[in-house]
């Protein structure tokens, strides 16, 4: 027997933030859809009216997409489960309702705001929890849409569930009431709506974060309401902040996705480092690609503890990425922030080495950490001292460079042919430092800064001499 293809889906609400959280639940769904051959869809689910941003949408669109994350179907695409926003989808919705009240399982809410206010008073002033089904009513009248669909619990029972990631779980009856599942203003929960929609899109497995497993046994009254067979839940663990004590928010640095790329991460390494923040390979590899993920990725490997966020080790991995691209990528990506004057050629493997996100070239520009290709820098004696080395060894030492340097002839005045004068004088000395550690102060004025040799490339040999010997 042919086993059911595996369907995943990414489900956001068009409110304007897009939150990394949100991207690692649609990265890990689109992982597994892949890992399996199977189908990865993107709904949009934007029945609370009230909440939604114009023109988020487009940029939930845009943000998956600049991470790689493609979707099978989708509102911008179509699919065979068209169509992929909810407020698209209310026949459905009231389809599965009639269903719902033909069966006497749905009932319309005959109470105003105030009065459920009364019950929720009463029962605080009891020390109860607040039930709405302990007020339900006795008839029902029909349900003309003017006023909340609620949902009439059946059987008051404990729920026991399996979670692909944190195993058996329960809950007691106290978890079962009778909830809203049609606004009066015609548009779904997402308690009802995400159920119809995954049973008509045959989703096969739903991944979502920790805070709906309270509300489970709710979505389990329903399968069982309309005898639907539940998808796999795999719960997630949350993205912790900085501290490690709570979820990450935009009070703890939390960014929309899309600053990271006006930041100057790669996108590749963005996928790289919320693939690891929850989930681990079973081996020691941290570098992936994202054909890599898909085939390395499983449900079991999802933890159950919170991952904390760590930004040196998001720059550290943005750099590991930075070093696999090509030299035409770095200089189309360099270029970007540097002034007319800085777009040299030469330059780029000294910036690229000194960066871990391509914002961080501004900064050097800024800084006047470059501008030491145009003007000679202005020196501290003290700062061309190795150590307790005296000065006149020193001096001797930077003399000898100078010399053997004048003997390279224009033509060969390279990083490779500087190299190796250089270490010849360097290798006799106790410490490599007593040489290189002066040459490089003395060509950039900098206490720290690229390597010396490609410096006295792209200075050339007149220049590169003029400065060796203004330190002498």
């Amino acid at each position: 027997m042919e086993s059911k293809k595996i369907v995943t889906r990414f489900a956001p609400s068009p409110t304007g933030f897009m939150h990394v959280g949100g991207v690692r639940t649609a990265l890990y769904a689109y992982l597994w859809a892949k890992k399996n051959k199977g189908a990865f869809i993107l709904r949009i689910e934007d029945t609370d009216k009230e909440r939604e941003v114009e023109g988020s949408i487009e940029h939930i669109i845009k943000s998956l997409k600049w991470l790689g994350i493609n979707w099978d179907e989708g509102p911008d695409i179509g699919g065979q489960n068209a169509p992929y926003l909810q407020s698209q989808r209310l026949d459905s919705y009231k389809k599965y309702a009639q269903i719902l009240i033909d069966k006497g399982l749905a009932y319309p809410d005959p109470y105003t705001e105030e009065e459920v206010g009364v019950f929720r008073d009463t029962a605080e002033l009891a020390k109860k929890p607040f039930l709405y089904r302990e007020h339900r009513p006795e008839t029902f009248g029909v349900w003309d849409g003017t006023k909340p669909l609620r949902f009439k619990v059946s059987e008051i029972k404990s729920y026991k569930w399996h979670d692909l990631v944190y195993g058996d779980l329960s809950a007691g009856p106290e978890a079962l009431d009778d909830f809203i599942l049609i606004k009066s203003d015609g548009y779904p929960t997402y308690n009802f709506a995400h159920i119809i929609d995954d049973l008509e899109m045959g989703v096969t497995h739903i991944m979502r974060g920790q805070e709906f497993i309270s509300s489970t046994p709710k979505f389990l009254s329903i399968y069982d309401a309309l005898d639907i067979k539940p998808p796999l839940f795999a719960t997630l663990p949350p993205i912790m902040g900085k501290d490690g004590k709570k979820k990450l928010g935009k009070r703890d640095g939390a960014k929309d996705v899309l600053d990271y790329k006006s930041e100057g991460y790669l996108p590749e390494a963005m996928i790289n480092f919320l693939a690891l923040l929850g989930w681990n390979p079973g081996d020691e590899r941290e570098i992936f690609t994202m054909d890599e993920l898909v085939e390395a990725f499983d449900i079991s490997r999802i933890g159950h503890s919170g991952a904390q966020w760590n930004d040196l080790k998001f720059d550290w991995m943005n750099k590991e990425h930075i070093k696999k691209l090509s030299f035409e990528k770095l200089k189309k990506n360099i270029f970007e922030y540097l002034p007319e004057n800085l777009k040299i050629e030469k330059i780029i493997p000294l910036i690229a080495e000194r960066i871990s996100k391509w914002s961080d070239v501004k900064e050097i520009v800024e800084k006047g950490d470059l501008d030491f290709f145009f003007k000679q820098p202005e020196y501290q004696k003290e700062k061309l001292v190795y150590k307790d080395i005296p000065l006149e060894k020193i001096s001797e030492n930077i003399k000898k460079a100078v010399s053997e340097l004048n003997n390279l002839e224009e033509n060969n005045f390279n990083q490779e042919n500087i190299k190796k004068v250089l270490m010849q004088i360097a290798d006799k000395l106790d410490n490599r430092g007593e040489l290189l550690h002066p040459i490089r102060y003395a060509l950039s004025g900098l206490d720290k800064s690229p390597d010396p040799f490609i410096i006295a490339e792209i200075l050339g040999k007149n220049e590169t001499l003029s400065r060796l010997q203004k330190a002498v």
